[in-house]
């Protein structure tokens, strides 16, 4: 080979691995707050996951191609490492709900039937019964709200393709009890059913599958109504993003901005499109969610940093300077299925998502963890580079089988 052709050779693989990249995300800007460590410290004490001192080494064997193949790569990387330090402690919080639809989404994309295994062990183990509220006191604590209905989901995925009646009926009846109990709560600022924006994830792709599978519109009928109070209280129809709860309606950051989460638009932006394939096609409230979509899109994608990630805080990224991969990765995944259902425009969209994909390939580890992941809370915080976290990996795994199937 002429030196010119090797020299041509190594480029194009220069471009296509990465080598060694360790990029800058070694600390926040300002120390952890005590908050922000006792967060830390009690996440991992109930295994959502863990931010170690020393993760070892960025992977070095991944591309950041997203071609099914490159893609696929990356996906069983991480995958496997989540699997394997996860399995053992399953849970029915909702910190393990994305994991659980992360991992039912992989298992088809890849075509690999232990993830879904994986979560049959789970259903079972559970006795495919949601995790009740536990949150009181009110007058209905014995129901679960979205963050306890969340685990519907694969349940219900679970259910459509296996139709087994016990993957069901637990989530019909819990869901039957919430129609029947009053609808008013009588706890300040929690009024609605759905008062934070997470809700929006967690919930609503419950209700649209329980309609899928029984044919019954009443569950329709609440998602839409509940859906509209959560949208008339927190979304800002001037900057297309949703407030996290009421309480930030009004709250700024430190350059005077608004607070809009990442993680929370991201829960919202997924939410809608892990809900919307399961609608009737006369549902009149279809094209309400199609609209917020194409606008929160259009806003994101505005919002997306130089490395192809979003921060934690939308308005004021500049106060935080290590990306956040569980709202990067929501994002990625919403848009990619946006383009991939016709709603969102390949031509604008696709640089986005092949720059987002990028980016968060920079952020797993050698051994598959996938890190940058803030930990749990409500709003914009500070974490460490190696912080991984189980809702994380579950967005990442979405967007990857979604992006598996773009054209």
């Amino acid at each position: 080979m002429s030196f010119r052709g090797l020299n041509r050779t190594l480029a194009v693989a220069a471009g296509i691995f990465l080598f060694a990249i360790q990029l800058p995300c070694a600390s926040a800007q300002r120390p952890l707050t005590p908050r922000e460590q006792a967060t830390i410290a009690n996440n991992e004490m109930r295994h959502f996951g863990d931010a170690p001192e020393n993760p070892g080494p960025l992977a070095t064997d991944l591309s950041t191609s997203t071609k099914p193949k490159a893609v696929a790569k990356a996906m069983r990387k991480v995958a496997d490492w989540q699997l394997k330090v996860a399995q053992l402690y399953f849970d029915r919080i909702w910190t393990w709900s994305a994991l659980y639809d992360g991992f039912l989404a992989a298992s088809g994309s890849l075509g690999d039937p232990k993830y879904r295994d994986a979560m049959l062990a789970m259903g079972q183990k559970f006795d495919w019964k949601l995790r009740t509220n536990m949150l009181g006191p009110d007058d209905y604590v014995h129901l679960p709200d979205a963050d306890g209905q969340s685990l519907g989901q694969v349940y219900l995925d679970l259910y459509l393709q296996k139709k087994d009646p016990a993957m069901l009926q637990p989530t019909q009846r819990a869901l039957d009890a919430i129609l029947a109990a009053p609808r008013i709560s009588t706890i300040p600022g929690k009024e609605i059913a759905w008062w934070w924006c997470d809700a929006l994830f967690m919930a609503p792709p419950v209700w649209a599958r329980m309609y899928a599978a029984t044919g019954d519109r009443k569950y329709i009928t609440y998602l839409d109504e509940e859906w509209a109070k959560t949208s008339a209280r927190l979304y800002d129809t001037q900057e297309h993003l949703y407030a996290r709860d009421s309480t930030y309606l009004t709250r700024t950051e430190a350059n005077g901005k608004k607070v809009f989460w990442s993680r929370g638009n991201g829960w919202v932006m997924a939410g809608i499109m892990k809900t919307l394939p399961y609608l009737p096609k006369d549902d009149p409230a279809r094209q309400k969610y199609i609209t917020e979509l194409q606008q929160m899109a259009a806003r994101v994608a505005q919002l997306q940093g130089p490395d192809g990630l979003w921060k934690s805080s939308l308005l004021d990224p500049g106060d935080y300077d290590l990306p956040e991969i569980s709202g990067s990765a929501f994002f990625t995944y919403a848009l990619a299925a946006g383009v991939n259902q016709g709603l969102l425009d390949k031509k604008i969209y696709k640089p986005v998502i092949q720059k987002a994909w990028a980016g968060m390939i920079h952020h797993v580890y050698a051994d598959g963890r996938l890190g940058c992941i803030q930990q749990t809370g409500a709003e914009p915080a500070h974490f460490t580079a190696s912080a991984s976290y189980t809702y994380g990996v579950g967005a990442f795994l979405l967007a990857g089988s979604e992006i598996r199937q773009m054209k």
